[in-house]
């Protein structure tokens, strides 16, 4: 059985994971961005084993979650399930980073570089990744008018490419990253053709083990029906070393 922390597990694909992965026995954290949102996680998956709280918007926030993390690891399993959506609005952060940006992209950075490496990572992305900003001009919108769903497509393109880097930068971890599909969360809205079984399974087989649709492969960008071909900048080890760059910048953070 293996031990599991989900992001963004209060509600949506990664509650739907969360209870699946309880119901077969394995050990599961979830994880809110306040203690009310944590007591409403817990009541939604009560086999769960906890919840961790941590408000992933700032980067003291992650930094917090990120201890507090260790302490209740360690993980086989880390799934960075958390974001905003594509209608998110034009709010900036406490840091004075466009919120789309530090939670979707800086925020699965941070915890990654200050939480103790599982054996496994997922990254769960989008299909409209595809549509994402490989330049990498003005990733934190401090420059050019902001636009929501560019910034959330460019978001998504960010956590393959991180995927991708992380799976070059340590062997040891399976790093890889997930496609959910278009599915009726708050997020992805009531007029998704998807519901939340597929990915919940998809991350589920990934997370547990057992059934891992990457084949123990590291480096691959999932979908719930197996591998699928990302973005090509994705694959670009040039690109995703300055994506690395721009986070240590952002963050004062380097992989450790």
């Amino acid at each position: 059985m293996a031990r599991i922390l989900i992001t963004g597990s209060s509600d949506g694909i990664g509650q739907a994971a969360a209870k699946l992965l309880t119901e077969q026995g394995h050990t599961v954290f979830l994880h809110a961005r306040s203690q009310a949102r944590a007591s409403q996680a817990q009541k939604a998956v009560p086999g769960a084993e906890g919840v961790i709280v941590g408000d992933i918007s700032t980067i003291a926030g992650s930094k917090e979650l990120a201890e507090r993390a260790n302490k209740a690891g360690p993980w086989d399993t880390v799934v960075h399930n958390a974001g905003l959506g594509p209608s998110n609005s034009d709010t900036k952060t406490p840091d004075g980073f466009q919120s789309t940006f530090a939670v979707n992209s800086l925020a699965p950075y941070i915890l990654t570089a200050l939480m103790d490496k599982p054996k496994r990572l997922l990254y769960v992305s989008s299909g409209l990744h595809q549509g994402g900003d490989d330049s990498l001009k003005d990733i934190t919108w401090t420059e050019r008018p902001f636009a929501a769903f560019q910034a959330y497509n460019d978001s998504k393109l960010h956590n393959v490419m991180l995927a991708n880097a992380v799976s070059r930068k340590y062997q040891h971890v399976q790093s890889c990253s997930l496609d959910p599909g278009w599915v009726q969360t708050k997020l992805g809205g009531g007029g998704a053709p998807g519901k939340t079984d597929l990915p919940a399974i998809a991350i589920a087989a990934f997370a547990s083990g057992n059934d891992d649709p990457a084949g123990g492969k590291s480096g691959l960008y999932l979908g719930v029906g197996g591998p699928k071909a990302p973005h090509q900048a994705a694959l670009d080890t040039g690109k995703q070393d300055q994506l690395i760059r721009i986070y240590e910048e952002a963050s004062g953070l380097k992989l450790s």
